[in-house]
Parts: structure tokens; C-alpha cells; sequence
């Protein structure tokens, strides 16, 4: 391993997409919403794309982020992640 800084495979700034899952109870779009807003305040909550699971236990939320660079990436996926509504980030 050298001294090296790793290259990383997304070229920023970029809008990225990440896919939050959790059970579909009726606060979870607008509280993953107003989450990203609090941490990215240019995020576009009109371009969340919601899918419900089969048997609409779940739902996935589609959001596309526009980021600087790895570190507030890393901070969106942690925040996201660390929430008690949220069952999967991807």
C-alpha cells in the first residue's frame, strides 16, 4: 500500500442517485425529504421518484443528490443510514 491518495471511481461534482428503503408509514417521504434539505439545501424534493414494495409494506425513495465530493457524500449516505425509519441506503 503506498502513501497514495485512492482515486475514486465518481468524478465530482455530480448528482448522484441514492435509494433509501423503509416500512411505508406515512411521515417517511417527507422526513428523508426534509433530512436531504437540511444537509443539501439545493436538493430538488419535486425529482424523489416513490415506489411502494408489492404488498406496500415498504417504500423506496429514489433521490438524486448533487454533491462536492466524497466527504459530504459519505455524510449524506451516514445520516440516512443512522435514521430509525430507514431500513436500507443504496
Amino acid at each position: 500500500m503506498s502513501g497514495e491518495p485512492k482515486k475514486s471511481l465518481i468524478e465530482f461534482p455530480c448528482h448522484f442517485p441514492i435509494k433509501v428503503m423503509g416500512k411505508n408509514v406515512p411521515e417517511f417521504s417527507q422526513v428523508i425529504c426534509d433530512l436531504l434539505l437540511a444537509m443539501n439545501p439545493g436538493f430538488d424534493v419535486a425529482g424523489v421518484n416513490m415506489r411502494p414494495s408489492s404488498k406496500g409494506n415498504y417504500l423506496s425513495l429514489t433521490c438524486n443528490v448533487y454533491v462536492n465530493n466524497q466527504d459530504e457524500l459519505d455524510d449524506i449516505y451516514r445520516a440516512l443510514s443512522g435514521h430509525k425509519l430507514v431500513s436500507v441506503v443504496l
